[in-house]
């Protein structure tokens, strides 16, 4: 018998059944349903005797006295003593060898067959090595056997497996996702490189208006670009334009400024490899783009040479190299340009038939580098080819598939950290992405690419000159922060009645301007009428801006001054108490005044003749 209970190997009667008997804390074998003690009707085609007539034992109803076990001797079972209510001593299970048959029954002894006694080291008990006809393993671990006294736990569900894998799963994507952000965020800080800029500590983001100053250089830098630009020169500001954004973020200009310009470059300081700083002397009547690269001049020199011209504080700057264009164009899939006719340029490279193209990598480059086969093959007709390639980029850089596109927006991100130089101020990533996150507040249909005015230069006709009678007031127009087309109509205030020249009273201070303005500007408002205008000397200390001082009671003298000089509103400035007849009013020159003549104010709008075009104007096309 093995340590199941059973007979021979391989004699296994499938009614037979482990169950657990809690009033002895084992497991028993349940027989036969024909053997006393077992449950359920007997197999089919059996007949049973019970004692006395009456049904057997374990036949019906389960019993509730538990069956009795006795110690197994040399594999045996010893009789069992009789006990009340139970049958008499006779023929005991075990006094059969397994296998035998009683008479009228084939291959079916009709006597319980009782398992070995279970308990530990004993053969076929768990841990136990085993006996005649056992394995060692027992019921306690045996395949057919309980494996376990200990009630074993419920299977988990299908709804709590998928709870665990998916928290499982979350936790690791989590986790990657957290990685391969820092790690992608680490790539991409470490792909700026930076240049620290004399007495500017800016932070990315401002309340006020932004000027951000965007620079190309022709230098010979990054993979692919040797036959670019002048051999071994340390390179030029190749394409230079101010990003002037408004207070409000509803509108934006993008001046830009031709390389050939005349114009003068102040004294700069630049930062050397020790830490230590380095003034590079200014020069006078040379071309704008020698402010870059030039006799050891770096960004910063820009900066203060576009400050001095504009008068304009500069708030960032963004260096970029060839590759910016030929990177971000395919970094978007491309970028959509038009050519009113065929265009074979063998210095750009530039080889297209008129109309429609969608251009990348080096044919983007090449695009923006024409300037021989277009209009008049100066450098103002390649000025009109890159505003048409910027608008239609920030067109597509704006567009849906390219910002929801991960792919793309890592590709964009990784190809401008990488071909881009910027002041501390917007030196990582998280700075960058604070100050885009502000400029792209600015509609697309409200960013207007200009060109500053020029003329051509009577000396050079290689060069050209600053246009000042349109220039200046298009620097006064952005120092005012109005939108390059014109303010959009809203509600104005009630317009005051002008005070007749002769009735107008006023001294003139000199608050900053050149020394005698004061006196020049008093004689000349006498001969434009006023009854009385004086030169009342120097201002305590310098205005940025012009300044009109007045009572209550001389607002219409106040309109009238203003009228005349082209004062702006902010320049008005009412006191508490009238002046009386004898008043007189203050006018101080701030640095903003240039001259007699010459409005304070700032236009409206743009001079007419400026060259423009918006950044939402698909219907451009190179002439």
């Amino acid at each position: 018998m093995d340590g199941r209970g059973r007979g021979h190997a391989g004699e296994v009667d499938p009614a037979d059944q482990w169950v657990f008997n809690p009033e002895t804390g084992s497991y028993e074998l349940r027989l036969d349903p024909q053997i006393p003690g077992s449950q359920g009707p007997p197999p089919h085609g059996r007949h049973v005797q019970g004692t006395h007539g009456h049904a057997p034992q374990g036949y019906g109803p389960r019993q509730q006295t538990p069956q009795q076990y006795v110690p197994q001797q040399h594999g045996r079972p010893p009789h069992a003593s009789p006990q009340p209510g139970r049958q008499p001593p006779g023929p005991q299970p075990g006094d059969m060898h397994p296998g035998d048959a009683q008479p009228g029954e084939t291959g079916h002894p009709q006597e319980p067959r009782l398992p070995s006694q279970r308990r530990r080291g004993a053969s076929g008990g768990s841990g136990g090595s085993g006996g005649a006809g056992g394995s060692g393993k027992g019921p306690g671990s045996g395949p057919d056997g309980p494996r376990s006294r200990r009630r074993a736990k419920p299977p988990k569900s299908r709804k709590k497996k998928a709870l665990i894998w998916t928290a499982g799963g979350l936790a690791v994507v989590l986790f990657a996702v957290g990685t391969a952000a820092f790690l992608i965020y680490r790539k991409l800080n470490g792909n700026l490189d930076k240049i620290e800029v004399a007495g500017e500590d800016h932070a990315a983001v401002i309340d006020g208006p932004v000027n951000i100053l965007v620079m190309g250089t022709d230098k010979r830098t990054g993979e692919g670009n040797t036959s670019y630009g002048d051999t071994n020169s340390p390179g030029h500001a190749d394409t230079t334009l101010l990003f002037h954004v408004s207070e409000d973020r509803s509108n934006a200009t993008v001046l830009s400024i031709p390389r050939d310009m005349i114009t003068d470059i102040p004294d700069c300081k630049t930062k050397q490899e020790d830490g230590s700083w380095k003034t590079i002397p200014g020069t006078y009547g040379t071309k704008f783009n020698e402010s870059l690269g030039q006799y050891g001049r770096d960004p910063g020199c820009t900066w203060k040479t576009v400050e001095k011209m504009t008068k304009l504080d500069v708030n960032h700057f963004i260096l970029a190299d060839f590759n910016a264009v030929k990177d971000l164009s395919s970094a978007v899939g491309g970028v959509e340009v038009c050519l009113e006719k065929d265009i074979d340029d063998p210095k750009s490279h530039l080889n297209l038939p008129a109309g429609r193209h969608t251009i990348e990598g080096e044919q983007a480059l090449a695009f923006v580098r024409t300037r021989y086969s277009v209009g008049f093959g100066s450098d103002l007709s390649r000025i009109e080819l890159q505003q048409q390639f910027l608008s239609s980029l920030i067109r597509k850089m704006k567009s849906g598939g390219t910002l929801t596109n991960p792919k793309k927006l890592y590709d964009l991100a990784n190809a401008a950290t990488k071909a881009l130089t910027v002041d501390p101020g917007i030196g990582s990533v998280k700075k960058l992405t604070e100050l885009a996150n502000d400029l792209k507040k600015v509609p697309q249909d409200e960013i207007t690419f200009a060109t500053l005015p020029v003329v051509d230069n009577p000396d050079d006709d290689a060069t050209v000159l600053m246009n000042e009678a349109k220039a200046k007031p298009l620097f006064k127009l952005l120092k005012a922060d109005k939108p390059f087309d014109g303010e959009k109509k809203g509600k104005k205030d009630k317009p005051v009645k002008k005070a007749k020249p002769g009735e107008v009273r006023v001294e003139v201070v000199n608050g900053g301007g050149q020394s005698g303005m004061a006196s020049a500007t008093a004689g000349w408002l006498l001969d434009e009428g006023v009854g009385y205008a004086a030169e009342a000397g120097n201002a305590p200390e310098n205005l940025a801006e012009t300044r009109l001082e007045y009572g209550p009671d001389q607002a219409g003298q106040a309109a009238r001054v203003a009228d005349l000089m082209g004062l702006p509103k902010k320049a008005m400035k009412k006191t508490g108490d009238n002046a009386g007849a004898e008043g007189t009013m203050t006018l101080t020159l701030g640095e903003d005044f240039t001259q007699p003549g010459t409005p304070v104010e700032a236009p409206d709008k743009a001079p007419d003749g400026v060259q423009n075009v918006k950044a939402d104007d698909k219907n451009v096309c190179a002439k």
